[in-house]
Order: structure tokens, then sequence, then C-alpha cells
């Protein structure tokens, strides 16, 4: 009889496979602790990172139904925590990371539910009556922007934005003026095409439900105190005053935040050049003005002897230094990029004042934790991302220990250390250009090559000669002395403004890339932020997602059709690899949206002028050659009735049918249908033909409370190219 305890019988044996499993399981714990324990300093890096993935994940889930389960999944994750040992790192991150995740999802749910302004639900023609909230002064465009609070219209958003021309502009007019005008009302518009820019999203979370052009005459029912015009806007228009020629625009955005004066071609030369950044205000403009306020307070008190020796005159220039930043940030509109780089700035004067080492990540994650936490609406915009990514890899460079030995300070003559300076602004502006790529890639499907060059420059020209003179200047002009100092910085931004045309005409100046998925991006985003964030060899991990992310990129297709989403517009690849657009007559707007969705660089050509279309008055048909066989592509190109039995018969014969009208029943092209009725549903489209493939501006049940609602119906069926007759 067998001695052995029946219990025994269902113990593992130290030479079994579980028992293995087990001992493998135990030795990877202990490793992740070990490892935890010597990264012990970064892990409070991941706070806002958990914090805004439950915003981000709110955003890229649907509906309701997503948001919940995504809440839900967070906080399994936290209870899954619960078995791990109290002790553990590991747990403590499992439970913080999930609340922090749902905590994320529910603030920016709540915010959008609180703050954000329904759109208005189709066109309106109407009359409006109501105070006149804020204005902007936009002279390159030749008009003004009103955002008017219209009284006793439950029919109209509580708020909405409307366009002016300048020589239509009352006396009177400004923010807390009472306006009466004939204005035609427009919900905000939503990405034109796939990865295009979604005024829509933004629109709502600034309380603004429908956009649109005032017709004249404006009535002026009560004229707004004093001369309408803000602390910012006369700061801006005396600037511009002062300064002559295309500079003007700049100075007066580098002083007041105003870019309405900046010339449209001076802006597509500096956002082509990579010196964009210049233009608003935000953390070297803030950093430029808080230094510049220390170091003179330190000067002027050290002048007292006393002063000097019985004085905490660290903590008296902080003080002065952060009054200055808070106001500046309230002159210059205490937009969020601006209010962003303020806390930024006060965070390291706290340092400074208490003594502490105050340019650490910790007060990265500190900014970014208070702005997600009051704006977290600002995570899915470009501003914040490349602003805390660039200041995320200056930090990170800054700790590495090659980079500080060529940095710290050391006795060698003065050629050596110019060297050595200009190396590292060389090297700095090169990884800020590397990390700040796939974001601008995403947003706005081109990233500057040449940035770090201009910005070697351009960068020191602004900080240290355009920002001084123009406070100089304004100084002065109390005394009325303020013409040289001005002249100085005329001269220095046309040197600016020359180096910004003469990068951006570089056919190197920037790297296209078509639109690409947002899930492509977070995983780019999320290998950049594991390498940035941890120490020690396990942080180059991160750049494996990096590399496989990039790779991608490079070998997306562009799309071969791209549709607006209202139809008009449409834009195919030709045999060359170049777009050709339907309508010859298109604005500088969606030429501009059409090309760089697909990739292009350049201006697009015309589809009537293509040696395989053949077009009339009413339609245009095209023939694309992809993956061994012809596609036929049909538009129609104005508004005038076609015959039915006409109509029939082309769409009969084409893959694609587009139209900016409800096309009959009876046309049944062979694939695709994207008439009026569609692109309600859909959006704008690219389409992909070598692989069948569709993409949409809207995901079908997206409940998102700015996306206009449509009924969800099977928009195509996915088909090979092969299937097709």
């Amino acid at each position: 009889m067998d001695a052995t305890p029946p219990s025994m019988a269902f113990e593992l044996r130290q030479t079994s496979l579980f028992a293995g499993a087990r001992d493998r399981a135990r030795s990877t714990a202990a490793w992740i602790e070990a490892w935890l324990e010597r990264q012990r300093e970064q892990i409070a890096l991941w706070v806002p990172v958990a914090l805004g993935s439950g915003i981000a994940a709110w955003f890229a889930l649907p509906d309701r139904s997503g948001w919940l389960a995504f809440c839900c999944v967070a906080l399994a994750v936290s209870c899954l925590s619960l078995v791990l040992p109290v002790q553990a790192r590991l747990r403590q991150m499992m439970l913080a990371g999930g609340m922090l995740a749902c905590i994320g999802c529910l603030l920016v749910w709540g915010k959008a539910h609180l703050v954000g302004s329904p759109p208005l639900a189709r066109a309106t023609f109407t009359q409006v009556t109501g105070e006149v909230v804020a204005m902007t002064d936009m002279p390159a465009q030749a008009m003004v922007r009103l955002l008017v609070r219209p009284e006793s219209r439950p029919d109209l958003p509580d708020m909405i934005r409307v366009n002016l021309a300048r020589e239509r502009q009352p006396a009177g007019l400004g923010a807390g003026a009472h306006v009466r005008l004939r204005v035609r009302l427009m919900p905000p518009a939503p990405p034109a095409v796939p990865g295009g820019y979604d005024f829509a999203r933004r629109a709502y979370f600034q309380g603004i439900g429908a956009t649109g052009r005032a017709l004249p005459p404006v009535e002026m029912l009560r004229p707004a105190p004093g001369d309408g015009r803000t602390l910012r806007m006369r700061l801006s228009a005396h600037v511009q005053s002062r300064v002559e020629g295309p500079a003007a625009g700049i100075a007066a955005a580098l002083a007041s935040g105003d870019q309405g004066a900046i010339a449209q071609e001076d802006v597509e030369a500096m956002r082509r050049s990579g010196l964009a950044h210049l233009l608003s205000i935000s953390g070297l403009h803030v950093t430029a003005l808080i230094g510049a306020v220390i170091f003179l307070c330190l000067r002027l008190l050290a002048l007292s002897r006393h002063a000097a020796l019985h004085w905490p005159l660290m903590l008296m220039a902080a003080a002065a230094g952060a009054a200055a930043g808070i106001g500046y940030t309230l002159l210059t509109g205490a937009e969020v990029p601006t209010i962003r780089s303020c806390i930024a700035s006060l965070l390291v004067l706290g340092g400074l004042a208490m003594g502490r080492d105050a340019i650490t990540l910790r007060l990265v994650a500190t900014g970014a934790l208070i702005v997600l936490t009051f704006w977290p609406d600002a995570l899915v915009g470009p501003s914040f991302q490349m602003s805390f990514a660039a200041v995320i890899a200056l930090v990170a460079l800054g700790e590495h220990p090659g980079f500080r030995a060529l940095t710290v300070a050391r006795d060698e003559g003065p050629g050596r250390k110019a060297s050595r300076m200009i190396l590292a602004l060389l090297l700095t502006g090169i990884v800020i250009e590397l990390v700040l790529m796939p974001i601008a890639l995403f947003h706005f499907h081109q990233a500057g090559l040449l940035g770090a060059i201009a910005n070697l420059v351009a960068i020191p020209l602004t900080t240290f000669v355009v920002m001084p003179a123009e406070a100089l200047a304004l100084l002065l002009d109390l005394f009325g002395l303020g013409a040289p100092a001005w002249w100085v910085a005329q001269q220095a931004l046309a040197l600016l403004l020359l180096i910004a045309h003469g990068v951006a005409a570089s056919p190197l100046a920037v790297m296209l890339a078509p639109a690409f998925g947002v899930g492509l991006f977070a995983t780019i985003a999320l290998g950049g932020l594991w390498s940035l964030l941890w120490r020690g060899p396990v942080r180059w991990l991160g750049l494996a997602p990096v590399a496989i992310g990039t790779l991608v990129i490079i070998l997306t297709p562009a799309p071969d059709i791209v549709v607006t989403g209202d139809g008009r517009h449409v834009a195919v690849r030709t045999a060359d690899g170049t777009m050709a657009m339907l309508r010859a007559g298109a604005g500088d707007y969606i030429r501009d949206t059409l090309a760089e969705s697909a990739g292009q660089d350049g201006e697009l050509g015309v589809i009537a002028a293509l040696r395989q279309a053949r077009c009339s008055a009413d339609l245009c048909a095209v023939a694309m050659a992809r993956s061994g066989r012809s596609w036929r592509v049909l538009a129609t190109r104005s508004a005038m009735y076609v015959p039915p039995a006409i109509l029939a018969r082309d769409c009969a014969q084409a893959d694609i049918v587009v139209s900016d009208r409800r096309l009959p029943r009876a046309c049944r092209p062979r694939w695709l249908k994207l008439d009026r009725g569609t692109l309600a549903r859909t959006g704008g489209i690219a389409i992909n033909l070598s692989r069948g493939s569709v993409r949409m501006v809207r995901s079908p049940g997206d409940a998102h409370p700015w996306v206009a609602r449509a009924p969800a119906r099977q928009l195509y069926r996915r088909i090979s190219p092969a299937s097709l007759p």
C-alpha cells in the first residue's frame, strides 16, 4: 500500500514544468522590482503620462460605452495590483496608474459636458443681436474677428465667431459693444480630409458653437467702453506703427502675441524653416522676459551694500520675475501655451528661491500635470505635445553625462569655448528636431529638416537682440526716444525673415508624409517617452517602436484619391506621382489641405488637363492605372441637371463616383458612390486603390459632442481590386 499522503498527490514536484515556470515568474518579478528600485527617482515622471492616457482614450474611443469600458479596465488593473505584495513598487504603479487613467478619462469627459458648446445643427442665415465678448484685429487678412454672445436667441449657440471686413468696421466696435448684424452661420468645420485640422473639436472646448461672416451694415446699438481696444490691441498697434514692412507683424507678435498682422508668405516661411515657434508666446519669450527682470533686479539691488549683505536678493528677484511673467501672460491673452510656460517658469523660480536644482524632469512632469488637470483637452493639440516634448528632450539631454561634459565650465580660450557652445546648440537643435518630427508629421504632414541650423542663429538673435531691443524701445517710447532701439529691432527682424525665407526655399527644408493613423502616432510617442523618462540601458528599448513607427510612416503609400467632406473638391494621383484636383479655382486653403494630406509639396495640377481625363462642363471622368488594372473615377463639376439616362450610363461605367449633391438611385457605380448624403456621414475620404482601402474623417458611431449626428449605414463594401469587373 502506497504511504504517500493524499495531499501530496496534488503538489508540484521540484522537477515539474509548473515548478520551473513558477521559479521563472518569481525571478522575473524579483528582477522587475530590483529594476524599479533603481529607477525609483523616475517613477513619478509617469504620473502625467498615466493621466494623459485616460484623456487620450476619451478622444480615441467613439462613444459612452467605450469610455465606460476603458474606466472599468483601468480600475480592474488597479484591483489586479492588490494581489501583489504590499511593498512591491509594481503594485503601487499599477494601483496609481489605473486610477489616474480612469480619472483622466472622467476629467475630460466632465469638462466636455460642463464647458463645451454644442455646434449649430445646420447652416442658417439670420440676424443676430448680441454683445461682443472679444475682438481680434487681423490686418494681414483685412478683417476683424468677433466673438459675439447672442441675446434672446435660444436657437443659437451661446457663443458665435464672426468675421467682418475691416473697411466695414463701425466706430466704437470692441469688447463690450452691443451690435446687430446679419450673418450666415455655419457649424464649426470638421477636418476637410482625413488627418486635417479639426477646428470643430477646438471650437467646442472654446465655447464657440458657430462661425460665419457678417454682412454689411453692422448696426452699433451701444459702443464699447473707451475706444473698444484692449491693452494688447493698443500695444500691437503701437509696435506696428514703429516698425516698417514685413517685420512689423513679427515685432507685434513677439511683443503682444498678436499674429494677425503677419503676412501669409512669412508665416509659411517661418513654418517651413522650423522657426514658427518664435511667433507664439511660449517658453522662449516668457523665459527671456523673466530672466531679464531677474538680472536687472539683482544688479539694481546689489548697488545697495545693505541690501546685498542683509536682504534675500534671489528671493526678491524671483518674486519680481514671477510678477513679470504673470503680467506678460495676461497681457498677451493668457493662451494655453503661454499659461503652460508661465506655470513652468514659476516652478523654476520656486526652486531657485529655495536653493534647489529647478531644471529637472520632475519640474516638467509637475507642469504637465497642472495643465492636464485644468485643460485636459490641450493634450491632443500640437502646441501641448510639441512644447512638452521639446522641454523633456532638452532636460533629458542636459542630464546626460556626455552633454554635461561638453557644456561644463572650464579654463580655456574664447575660441574653444565658443566652439563648444556652438556645438552644444547644434546638438540641442538636432535633438529637438528629431523629437518633434513625428508630432509635426502627424499634425501638419511635414517636418523641418533644416530647423536645427536655422534656430542656431534665430534663437540667439531673437533672445538677445530682438526682444531686448523691443523692450528697450517700448520703455524709451515713454520719453519719445525709442527710434534707435526700434531701428535695431527692425534690422534684426529683417535678418530673421531673410533666414526663414532662405531656409524655406531649400528643397531639403521639409520632409513630407501623407496622413497616418493615431495608433501609429501613439506607438511612436510612447516609445519616445520610454527613452526619455527612464535611465540606464533599458531606456533604449523605447527606440524600437520609434524606429518601427518611423519605418511604417516612410513606407505608408500616399492616397490615390482625396475627397473633401463637401464633395466639391477631389484630388487624384497622376502617373508621375503628383496630385491633380477637380476645380482649378479652389482657394489656397483647400489646395494646401489636399496637398498636405497627400504628402505633396508644391502646386496641384488640374484633372481636366490630364491626358487620361475626359471632362465636360458638368462631368469629369479620369482613368487611373493601379495594381495591374484601370480604375475609372467620375466626378460632377456643376449643379446643372444631367439627364438620368446619361448619368446612369456614366455611373455604371465608373468604379467611384464623387459629387457635391445627392445622386439618384439610378447612379450605381461598381464600388463607391460618394455623394452629399454619403459624405455627410463619412466626412472627407482618402482612398488607396492598390489596397482597396478607404479612410474616413468620421468613424461610424462617433458620439463626441462636437461631431454632427448622422444615421449609421454601410458606406461601402471592402473588396480587393481583383474582384472588380
